[in-house]
């Protein structure tokens, strides 16, 4: 009997690992697309969360907290496209213009579409429907997106220049406020109603001027991201970003200056506003 019972306790280890290792081995049917779906899930949910704020870049841990969750894969698109875009823009202007409708109605579409829970189906109709109202009205759309350009600047740059202006009168330790770094707002209102107003007027200024922005914007925030998913250097990018709330502007309006100053040199006279880019 003790011999009987050994032989089936000898058969049952003998039988375990082969009942047990297709299920570890073997990945189920829908892996693939649950991993797509996460990945798309988390480029919305990133890029809608980093710009969330008017004062987006002015907020380095917000910023860096996003960009940490961006991935390498999304970060070397973001420098590809970022810096086509600030370079190149005015040579494709109606495409860059077309695509900027298109994402900025996906993420809000997707951010909407969430409130209600279908936020894929909302963000395509809405992407598409703006980025078919941008084609027939082209000069309309860029003088949008060259005021929201504006808009975006002057935002940024009055919460990083407020809150470098507080720490500077606030070295002796008294702590001061001599610029409200939260009424960022008053930028952003001061950048569009002049970048608005100069779209209508300067129409290539417009199209140089936003297609910069926003491509320094986006290579920027990729090449941020890469730095960041490198360990040995993530403490001492985040250490350099958080010294001051003026860092990320900087790193971010310089390149689109260069880049604007760039692309006018070589569309052949933007800035004196005659007709408008090549198609």
């Amino acid at each position: 009997m003790i011999h009987g019972l050994s032989q089936v306790s000898t058969l049952a280890q003998a039988g375990a690992p082969t009942t047990t290792a297709p299920a570890a081995t073997v990945p189920g049917p829908g892996a693939e697309p649950q991993s797509f779906a996460q990945a798309l899930a988390n480029f919305f949910e990133t890029v809608a969360g980093m710009f969330s704020r008017g004062d987006a870049l002015a907020q380095p841990e917000h910023v860096i907290e996003h960009l940490q969750a961006l991935g390498a894969v999304w970060a070397v698109v973001f420098v590809i496209v970022g810096v086509l875009c600030m370079f190149n823009g005015y040579k494709f202007y109606k495409l860059a213009t077309i695509s900027i409708a298109l994402l900025l109605g996906m993420f809000a579409g997707y951010w909407f579409g969430g409130k209600i829970g279908a936020p894929y189906i909302v963000a395509g109709c809405l992407g598409v429907l703006l980025a078919t109202l941008a084609f027939p009205l082209m000069k309309y759309a860029v003088s949008v997106f060259g005021g929201l350009a504006g808009a975006f600047v002057g935002a940024n740059l009055w919460a990083g220049m407020a809150h470098a202006v507080n720490k500077i009168a606030s070295e002796d330790g008294q702590v001061r406020s001599i610029v409200p770094a939260e009424e960022y707002w008053l930028g952003a209102l001061l950048g569009l109603l002049i970048c608005g107003m100069l779209a209508f007027i300067l129409f290539k200024l417009s199209v140089v001027m936003f297609t910069s922005v926003s491509g320094s914007t986006i290579a920027m925030m990729g090449v941020l991201a890469l730095l960041l998913s490198f360990e040995p250097w993530r403490q001492t990018v985040s250490d350099g970003l958080t010294s001051s709330q003026l860092v990320i502007p900087l790193l971010v309006f310089v390149p689109a200056a260069i880049g604007l100053i760039l692309q006018e040199v070589n569309s052949g006279g933007v800035m004196a506003g005659e007709g408008r880019p090549e198609d």
